[in-house]
């Protein structure tokens, strides 16, 4: 299992926050009847819903794991990570796998998601900071609002769908020392 895990990792430049708001390149997608996007080089691949193993012990938007060509990858739900239903596994749905910093290393990670739609160019001008409220999504999920003709996209920052801590948990072998550590 250890050797599995260890695939998942390799070294990554950090990720340098800028005043941009996820301005360039995104990938736009559905979860709870709303538009979001995710700034493509967060992305990795897209693929079908496929098995998802559940592991004990996780918190409740973590579904579990799959096996991604040898590698083990913690699966969440990003409808129940908002704090919306589980989602409803459906036609189109989907996992995003992203490739998110954890330490001088990266960490594999899917997000459960209705539909992916298409990768948008949204310019810096169309894009307005994150509101304080009124999105239903909490403001520290959320990098920006891109203006498009039926309404707002929502720009998700990746870094923020898992803490540091999370990604380093979900990391971690699930022995006796590590649950007792909770």
């Amino acid at each position: 299992m250890e050797a599995l895990q260890n695939n998942t990792t390799r070294e990554v430049t950090p990720y340098q926050p800028t005043t941009d708001w996820g301005a360039g390149q995104n990938l736009s997608f559905r979860c709870m009847q709303t538009a979001l996007a995710l700034p493509i080089d967060r992305v990795r691949e897209i693929i079908e819903y496929g098995q998802v193993t559940t592991v004990p012990m996780m918190p409740g938007y973590v579904r579990g794991v799959l096996n991604l060509r040898g590698n083990v990858v913690p699966v969440i739900d990003l409808a129940f990570r908002f704090g919306g239903k589980p989602t409803e596994v459906g036609r189109r749905t989907c996992i995003i796998i992203l490739e998110l910093p954890i330490g001088k290393t990266s960490q594999l990670a899917g997000l459960i998601v209705d539909a992916v739609d298409e990768v948008l160019d949204i310019e810096q001008s169309q894009i307005e900071p994150p509101p304080e409220f009124g999105t239903g999504i909490s403001t520290q999920f959320i990098l920006g609002m891109a203006r498009q003709e039926t309404g707002f996209l929502i720009i998700l920052n990746a870094e923020a769908l898992f803490s540091e801590d999370e990604l380093q948990r979900m990391h971690e072998p699930l022995g006796v020392e590590n649950v007792l550590k909770d």
